[in-house]
């Protein structure tokens, strides 16, 4: 039996998910939450084997929660089920831990079939995400947007900016002094060659990596 953990914001999302997750015997929902805090709480509980996580969360979204929660719980399996296509998030999730990445438009059985194949300790990847790999492999480092340059914590700074959070907020949420959010925000804009907040913004938007 394979124990699994629903994580997303929206309760019709977390009712389908397990309503069709009950329909398969080898698989059990032991737990659920709604956002990234939650998520680490469940984590801890330690009655999951499988984390089904998605990204764009009020408070602590999946990106920090999967940094949190891989830091601390580093063989858990996570596997990112979210609104945006593989082509936004996929690879910079995968080097940051993630067992596997889906779309929300996906097949169901897809869903069943990456719980199973990451419960297992393999890495899930879709046709889709299969593709975006092949890509880029082909196209070397050139033709990779500029957001997928940026290391795991400079990705959740950009994040959180270009939603319009405040340095201050910033440093308290991430346990991060001031100083070191600031020195985060100069290196964002460097490497996206940017050079405000609204740019950042308005970037995350045209690129559809928040919503």
């Amino acid at each position: 039996m394979i124990r699994v953990g629903i994580v997303d914001d929206h309760a019709i999302v977390r009712t389908g998910l397990r309503q069709f997750l009950s329909e398969h015997v080898d698989l059990r929902v032991t737990g659920e939450a709604s956002n990234g805090v939650e998520a680490l709480e469940l984590a801890r509980g330690g009655e999951i084997d499988v984390l089904l996580l998605d990204i764009s969360m009020p408070d602590q979204g999946g990106i920090d929660a999967l940094a949190a929660i891989k830091a601390r719980f580093p063989d858990l399996h996570v596997l990112i089920l979210s609104g945006f296509p593989e082509a936004h998030y996929a690879t910079a999730l995968l080097r940051q831990g993630a067992s596997g990445y889906l779309n929300k438009e996906c097949d169901p059985e897809e869903i069943a079939n990456a719980i199973r194949t990451v419960a297992r300790g393999r890495k899930y990847i879709s046709a889709a995400m299969a593709e975006v790999l092949a890509e880029s492999a082909a196209g070397g480092q050139v033709d990779r947007p500029l957001h997928e340059t940026l290391s795991e914590r400079e990705l959740q700074v950009f994040l959180r900016l270009a939603k319009g959070e405040t340095i201050g907020h910033m440093a308290e949420a991430m346990f991060l002094s001031v100083k070191t959010v600031s020195t985060y925000r100069t290196r964002v804009l460097e490497k996206l060659k940017l050079a405000s907040n609204s740019d950042l913004t308005y970037y995350a938007l045209k690129n559809g990596l928040i919503q």
